[in-house]
Formats: structure tokens, C-alpha cells, sequence
């Protein structure tokens, strides 16, 4: 080889790093992306997955930012600390000045899902939400569609209020918990998402075995995934666009097999329609 091969040899090799790096996701800017307390037994190492997959697939990083209750993940998104979360209708409905409708699970095969009202599962008097009243209830988290709005709601119908019509209520801040409250008879009521419960009902079917599930609403659109209005709109479009494909590929099958969902679709800001008309109703309430 000549001296002059030589050179241009090592000059190549010391700038093949740096061409390395500059085409890794770590040159882009983090996306963040809010969650509230997932309900798996392997939360970490599922989310470590999930993020591990949508940092090849956007070839950018990726961090998922955790926090107690909704309301936190609002106003993250509010101060542009995040860039997106997967939240709930009624904070969706509620603060939709601030938010874009990213994408919709599907459960089911369906963009929808229920609130559950559950009792401890000895109880076998309670056939309604009315054969409640005097009791303790558990709700999951104040800005919850399923797991407080809708019970709210149906308490309205009836001109009556949770803190009238309970002896004591109190917010378990997971869905799972719940569940967990009720079973154990730490409350003799419940709300929580359906979803949440089936999902419960195929991994710990000892646990929902000590619930029963009293009522169910109508379906509502499903917890959906928002970015926050000021996202751009490539990175918007590239972050709906992966999810949607995810059940494309078997990695990414095997992501949503462990949520149990089917898969995402664009959605509809209609799906929501009725939780709008809900927290409507609740906040006018005589």
C-alpha cells in the first residue's frame, strides 16, 4: 500500500465514528412521551421493550415519563414537557385546547370500551349502582372516565352526589387498584375501566374471582394517545404512523398481545362525544 493509501485509509477510519454517530437517534431530540401506572406484573421490562421498539422504529430517542394521576401528565403536556401521552377521554375532552388526537387503541377490535361497576364477589345483594348507598366506593383517579366520571354521572341522573351517597370514598391513582381495594373489601364498591378488568381476568383470575362486575356503561371511546398541540407535525405523523404499524410486524404483535389491545387506528375526536356530554352534565349539576 502507498503512503498516500495509507493516509487516506486512517483519515477514513477516523471519521467513520463520527459518520456513525451522527446517523444514531441519539443526535435527534428525545421524544417523551407521558404514562400514568400501567397494570402489568413486568411493567419495566415491558416499557423498556416498548421504548427499546419505538426508538428503532422513529430512529430517534425515546424516554416514557411516568407520573401518579392524569392531571400531572396535563400539565406536562401544558408546559411542553412532554410530547405526547397515552391519557383518558375526560382529560382529553377537557383540556382539548391544548391537545391532538394521535391515536385510539383497539380492544376488542373496537376503538371502545366500558366502565365497570364492581362489588366484592360474597356480595350477591347489590344489583345496581343504588345498592350502594351508605357504602364505601373506590374510585381510581379524579380526571378518570371510567374509573369516577361515569359514576358521577350516573349519580346526577338521580340528583344525588358522591359524597352524600357514600359513606366514604377515596382514589386508589391505578385501575388495577381498584380492583385490588375492592377484592380485599378495603371498599365495598368500585369503579374501574372494563378493560383494565378483563385484562386482569386472563392474567390473575384470582384476583377479579373476588370481584363481581354489577354494571356496565355504554362504550365509550378508548383511552386514547394525544401529543401536545404545538408537536410538529412530522414528528406527529411519524409517531401515529408507528403505532398504527405496529400490528404489522411481530415485534410489535407482541407488545400489543402483552397489553391486550388489537392494535391503533387514527380515530375520531366523535368517539369522545359522550364523555364531553357526561362531564357537561356533572359540571352543571344543580
Amino acid at each position: 500500500m502507498s503512503r498516500r493509501k495509507f493516509c487516506a485509509t486512517l483519515a477514513v477510519c477516523a471519521l467513520a465514528p463520527k459518520a456513525f454517530a451522527a446517523g444514531m437517534p441519539a443526535e435527534r431530540p428525545t421524544l417523551r412521551i407521558g404514562l400514568t401506572p400501567v397494570f402489568l406484573d413486568d411493567e419495566a421490562i415491558f416499557l423498556e421493550a416498548w421504548r427499546v421498539y419505538l426508538t428503532k422504529k422513529l430512529q430517534r430517542p425515546v424516554v416514557f415519563v411516568q407520573r401518579g394521576s392524569y392531571r400531572e401528565i396535563v400539565e406536562l403536556l401544558g408546559k411542553n414537557q412532554l410530547d405526547a401521552a397515552w391519557l383518558c377521554g375526560f382529560p382529553f375532552v377537557r383540556h382539548e385546547q391544548l391537545l391532538k388526537l394521535l391515536a385510539v387503541p383497539l380492544f376488542q377490535g373496537k376503538p371502545l370500551y366500558r366502565s365497570y361497576l364492581i362489588v366484592p364477589a360474597d356480595d350477591t345483594r347489590t344489583r345496581t349502582l343504588l345498592d350502594l348507598r351508605g357504602k364505601s366506593f373506590a374510585y381510581s383517579d379524579p380526571d378518570s372516565n371510567s374509573g369516577f366520571l361515569y359514576t358521577q354521572f350516573s349519580l346526577a341522573q338521580i340528583r344525588e352526589r358522591s359524597d352524600v351517597f357514600f359513606s366514604r370514598t377515596f382514589y386508589t391513582w391505578a385501575h388495577r387498584k381498584v380492583v385490588d381495594a375492592v377484592a380485599v373489601k378495603m371498599a365495598q364498591g368500585g369503579a374501574v375501566d372494563g378493560y383494565v378488568w378483563e385484562t386482569l381476568r386472563h392474567s390473575h383470575p384470582e384476583l377479579t374471582a373476588r370481584t363481581r362486575v354489577v354494571e356496565q356503561s355504554p362504550e365509550f371511546g378508548f383511552p386514547p394517545f394525544v401529543a401536545r398541540k404545538s408537536l410538529p407535525e412530522t414528528d406527529f405523523a411519524a409517531l401515529r404512523q408507528v403505532l398504527i404499524a405496529m400490528r404489522d410486524d411481530v415485534e410489535g404483535n407482541k407488545l400489543l398481545a402483552q397489553l391486550n389491545l388489537d392494535g391503533f387506528v387514527p380515530g375520531d375526536r366523535k368517539l369522545f362525544d359522550g364523555i364531553a356530554r357526561m362531564s357537561e352534565k356533572v359540571e352543571h349539576r344543580p
